[in-house]
């Protein structure tokens, strides 16, 4: 019998990042409870199912015919994001995606046309937009602290190994992973460019595979992208940086600068309205002062050393924000127009990259 304090999942994917959600499903258990896993490996969709008490199936329509369900969790290969999520929604099912929504922007709107269609809601892993050190930069961006913004950089500068791209088949293609180190690794802290920024217009990059065999996509990206407001974006995106660094957001602004490293807010400093600006030498700040501020007017919210970006901790944040638009309680922070933005960027560098010309993005 259907509880009635608790919303029914099916997840599809028993991989890594499966793995990951089902930890989180795991952690909201007085609100989520996992009833099906699909793989089409049965014996990862059984290891998982068992430790939930759920049933195991190679295929989201079998478990659709012997089992009863509200929402869905897609996390297979991205390239596979539209035939999943069309068919939950289709079936009437609620749908939460890993990222990003899908690996073309043709196939993305064939979801949003199957979600518009269901009147039910989708959700796209966005996890991040919910750090702290994000909804501290996002509350001082709105609030006027950092004026009218000027700039922005997204670097994500990571190394996998070879043994990465070669752990799966998929891994590295285009017509399952969609893109190397932005679409796949870079695309979080891309969305954090556009969620702090703001509509994309333009963008004109660069890519290579340097440092890996046997892989489609780029291992390198470099790129600029132009905002609706007139800023200018920079995106720098590798997974060929060894030993691995960190992957950082800078934004900038007439009256204040943010920025956030690691998934921590390491700098933060704000001009409020009606406030003169002090100029400062060049290289000084009072950028702990400012966040100790932070912390404070925000409920003394963890900035750095508590670890806000762990993958369940952030993906749980979201989980809770799906689950309250479902309710009613709350409004979706992040859908699929929310996601198309930032990916429309990335499949901007790309086609920017095989042209040698800007991409207009729509």
């Amino acid at each position: 019998m259907k509880s009635p304090t608790k919303l029914r999942f099916a997840l599809v994917g028993a991989g890594v990042i499966g793995n990951h959600h089902q930890k989180v499903m795991k952690e909201l258990s007085s609100e989520i409870e996992l009833v099906a896993v699909v793989d089409l490996e049965l014996p990862k969709a059984e290891k998982i199912a068992f430790a939930h008490d759920a049933l195991a199936f190679t295929s989201l329509s079998e478990a659709l015919a012997n089992c009863d369900f509200d929402a869905v969790a897609v996390c297979t290969p991205t390239g596979a994001h539209a035939e999943v999520g069309i068919e939950a929604l289709n079936s009437g099912k609620h749908v939460v995606i890993e990222k990003p929504a899908e690996i073309s922007l043709a196939a993305t709107d064939e979801i949003i046309a199957a979600q518009r269609r269901s009147g039910r809601q989708v959700t796209v892993i966005s996890q991040h937009r919910f750090d702290p050190a994000a909804e501290i930069l996002m509350e001082a961006i709105s609030e006027g602290g950092l004026g009218r913004l000027t700039s922005g950089v997204a670097a994500i500068n990571w190394w996998r190994g070879q043994n990465y791209y070669d752990s799966g088949d998929w891994r590295g293609t285009w017509a399952l992973d969609g893109g190397g180190a932005l679409m796949n690794q870079g695309v979080h802290t891309v969305d954090l460019l556009v969620a702090a920024m703001g509509k994309p217009v333009e963008v004109f990059a660069y890519t290579a595979c340097l440092a890996h065999d046997r892989i489609e996509v780029e291992d390198v990206a470099v790129g600029v992208v132009k905002f609706e407001s007139g800023a200018l974006g920079v995106l720098h995106g590798t997974t060929a940086a060894y030993p691995g660094l960190s992957a950082r957001l800078q934004v900038h602004g007439e009256r204040g600068s943010a920025i956030i490293d690691n998934d921590q807010l390491t700098f933060i400093h704000t001009t409020p309205v009606g406030h003169p600006r002090a100029e400062k030498p060049f290289g000084v700040s009072d950028s702990a002062n400012q966040i100790d501020r932070h912390k404070v007017s925000n409920g003394s919210i963890p900035t750095a050393g508590a670890n806000p970006g762990q993958l369940s901790d952030a993906h749980r944040y979201q989980y809770s924000n799906f689950l309250a638009s479902i309710r009613g309680d709350e409004e979706l922070r992040v859908g699929l127009a929310e996601n198309r933005q930032s990916l429309s960027v990335i499949l901007g560098a790309y086609e920017s990259a095989q042209t040698g010309l800007p991409v207009r993005l729509t």
